[in-house]
């Protein structure tokens, strides 16, 4: 298995080529549920980190 910091380069290269392929093709990034979809994965993985290290809700 990939370790974090892989991963969420990975999955945040895939959302970088998405949202330019997107712009590219005059889509609107907010319009484009693949671009929506790997957000979330980013998001998440953002998420993850933020639960390991300990940050808390303000």
């Amino acid at each position: 298995m990939k370790n974090w910091v892989e991963q969420f380069e990975d999955e945040k290269r895939k959302l970088n080529q998405l949202g330019n392929e997107s712009l590219e093709n005059g889509i609107p990034l907010f319009e484009n549920d693949a671009v929506q979809a790997q957000s979330r994965k980013v998001d998440e993985l953002i998420v993850q980190l933020h639960r390991r290290v300990g940050f808390n809700d303000r």
